[in-house]
């Protein structure tokens, strides 16, 4: 893994998980970021939420202080001064601005943060600070709360480097819910250009992700950029790059779905518009008949038929087919003759459907 020029990473324990496992992060930028966000549609956001969105995008950001643990979620007026004392805290150990610095939180709701716990790991992540992909790992790890391991990838485009860390296990629906990540190129990048491509990203990658339905109060993705390896010829290409790079952590997280037994990726082609296809997949992710199915390695097409057909998209039946792990079971809206078994084998058999 090649990170990207300009960040320095840390995380540790601060007590403010009873297991003891690390829960605070901090990404360090050596020289003020542009920085970009994407957050949650879920009325009920938490205060990190409303700060950052009120500060993204910005052209001096120093970092960005995660705790995991505790959501600071529906906790009212102090919840909003503990995230703006987070912010101030990590400013004071990075040499700048509170409003330079941006926070994310996830864990419990509804639990006012612990600022003593808070304040001493935002101290100790300060000390810890370093540049090596163990450094970068110690971080990702620190963000983590149900996750069963880190959720980490990067990228290279010439001379640019990108990388990105992510969390999320439950609570997982469409705009993201239950989901932390932080993206991260030396590229140089106008704020609106970053706002740009990160909404791009997020719509292809976790915008696509679903493990049970329920959108969460704290989601939020960062894209920071140092700047430090100059402008990309190929904006496109560089467009391209983030795509790929948040479809696979975008992919971790449903993998690691709490009690998830299958990874099922559902493509749809042949629809006039990609709005339309969105639409078909998400009435099959959603379909708890379609899950059962998947999950008791069942190849019941009639369920995925089911909820295309509900999914409130216009097409022609006979020209409706459906694969399952390349296994014909539908063509021009009649079954096949297929191998139920077979089938069934080959669900029992991949974890990926």
């Amino acid at each position: 893994m090649q990170l990207p020029q300009g960040f320095r990473f840390a995380g540790v324990a601060s007590g403010i998980k009873a297991s003891g496992k690390p829960d605070v992060a901090l990404i360090a930028c050596t020289t003020p970021a542009v920085a970009a966000g994407v957050y949650t549609q879920n009325l009920v956001c938490a205060p990190p939420v409303h700060l950052d969105r009120a500060r993204t995008p910005m052209d001096h950001c120093l970092g960005v202080v995660v705790n995991s643990g505790n959501a600071n979620a529906c906790t009212g007026e102090q919840g909003m001064r503990d995230a703006e004392a987070m912010a101030a805290l990590a400013a004071e150990q990075l040499g700048g601005d509170g409003r330079q610095v941006l926070v994310m939180s996830t864990g419990v709701i509804g639990r006012q943060l612990p600022m003593d716990k808070v304040r001493s790991g935002i101290q100790q992540a300060a000390a810890a600070l370093g540049d090596s992909v163990a450094d970068f790992e110690a971080a990702a790890t620190a963000i983590l709360t149900t996750d069963q391991g880190k959720k980490v990838a990067s990228r290279t485009l010439g001379n640019i480097r990108l990388a990105g860390m992510a969390k999320g296990a439950g609570m997982i629906a469409p705009n993201m819910a239950t989901m932390l990540g932080v993206l991260m190129t030396d590229c140089e990048l106008s704020p609106a250009e970053a706002q740009q491509l990160l909404q791009t990203a997020a719509d292809v990658s976790f915008n696509c992700i679903r493990v049970e339905g329920h959108t969460s109060t704290n989601d939020t993705l960062l894209l920071l950029a140092t700047g430090l390896a100059g402008r990309c010829p190929d904006q496109a290409c560089l467009q391209e790059t983030l795509n790929e790079m948040a479809i696979e952590l975008a992919k971790q997280i449903p993998a690691d779905g709490e009690g998830a037994k299958h990874l099922i990726e559902i493509r749809v082609q042949g629809c006039d518009t990609s709005e339309e296809a969105r639409k078909i997949a998400n009435a099959v992710a959603d379909s708890p008949l379609v899950k059962t199915a998947i999950t008791g390695n069942d190849p019941n097409w009639g369920r995925i038929v089911s909820a295309a057909g509900y999914a409130g998209v216009a097409f022609c039946v006979q020209s409706l087919s459906l694969k399952l792990n390349g296994i014909s079971l539908f063509q021009s809206g009649e079954p096949t003759a297929f191998d139920p078994a077979e089938a069934s084998r080959s669900m029992r058999d991949n974890a990926e459907v």
